[in-house]
């Protein structure tokens, strides 16, 4: 099988030069990779040419359109049977393609995605950041499931391939951001080809690196998800609201004190509660005290950041309506 990989890059070459290193450490080569610079002031093509004697990579630049358009700008110049995806913060362990290759063979997919883990040499922060992101507390596990919540599971695209077919059918990604990806996956499955988790197939995802930007792009995702549900209502599930009545919850507590003492004293339970969970869980999975605390902040910032997303878009979509496949030229990648 003829794997082409697909990787958008906006202004982060030093990402891209240690996703490339990780490419030539896999045991099945991939059959091409294709970076595509979206439009970039500090540009990759200094990183890409490092790696021309050491992979099949070939380098495109373009105008700045967002993400999504330019996963498609990449698939229209794929040769592969196979188109993976990938995101710039990513290293990609070196039995990736070899176990991707051998699941497919035993069962066949028209496209799959793969969870994320923490690389051992990740600081403390981004190890919780991880922890938060694939945690059963914060996200009901749904990244890393095999199903949605209540539904097929969705591939994601930081960890994501699928079949020339589909690509030919379905035709690639109808807007650029916000959520993107979760769309394109709806009309994958609305097609009727099969979808799966390679749960082996998993990536280093380094996220970000502090949580002030965990912060910012969590408040993207909780954008994102009222973005989908103008065009999905029904994708909109009880889950995705857990953020915001959390956020909620959180900033009622100072009006509780004054209140009523004995709710007060509830909500801190609460709160107390789940953070306990939360530290003794990642303490445990991470063998670690250090990023165990730091998980705690990690789910609350991502919680808070996700609710107050999605209420800020419910609010600007109900304000505003209009088609939320209206696309603008992204900034910034929010991933």
């Amino acid at each position: 099988m003829r794997f082409s990989v697909i990787i958008p890059i906006f202004n982060r070459p030093d990402e891209l030069r240690e996703l490339l290193d990780s490419l030539t450490k896999q045991t099945v080569l991939p059959y091409e990779v294709l970076i595509i610079e979206d439009g970039s002031v500090n540009k990759s093509d200094g990183v890409v040419a490092e790696f021309a004697e050491r992979l099949p990579v070939r380098y495109e630049f373009k105008p700045n359109s967002g993400q999504g358009f330019t996963r498609n700008y990449g698939f229209e110049r794929a040769t592969g049977d196979y188109l993976v995806i990938f995101d710039s913060d990513a290293i990609i362990p070196s039995h990736y393609f070899e176990t991707v290759a051998r699941c497919l063979a035993q069962n066949p997919l028209d496209a799959y995605g793969g969870p994320d883990a923490a690389h051992p040499n990740f600081t403390d922060i981004q190890k919780a950041i991880s922890y938060s992101m694939t945690s059963p507390f914060t996200t009901g596990g749904i990244r890393g499931s095999k199903k949605n919540l209540g539904g097929t599971f969705h591939p994601r695209s930081f960890n994501m391939g699928l079949s020339r077919k589909v690509w030919e059918t379905v035709g690639g990604y109808r807007i650029s951001r916000m959520g993107e990806d979760i769309e394109f996956a709806i009309r994958i499955i609305e097609n009727g080809f099969r979808t799966g988790l390679i749960p082996d197939a998993f990536i280093y995802h380094k996220r970000r690196t502090s949580f002030k930007q965990f912060f910012r792009q969590l408040q993207f995702f909780g954008r994102a998800r009222i973005n989908i549900s103008r065009f999905y209502p029904a994708e909109l599930k009880a889950v995705h609201w857990f953020p915001a009545l959390f956020t909620a919850g959180l900033a009622s507590v100072p009006i509780w004190a004054m209140v009523s003492p004995i709710l007060f004293a509830c909500a801190i339970g609460v709160f107390s509660v789940f953070s306990i969970l939360v530290l003794v869980d990642a303490t445990r999975k991470e063998k670690s005290l250090q990023v165990g605390m730091l998980s705690m902040v990690a789910a609350f910032v991502q919680l808070t950041g996700y609710g107050t997303g999605f209420v800020q878009e419910a609010i600007k979509r109900w304000r505003e309506p209009r088609d939320f496949r209206e696309t603008g030229v992204d900034v910034e990648y929010p991933s």
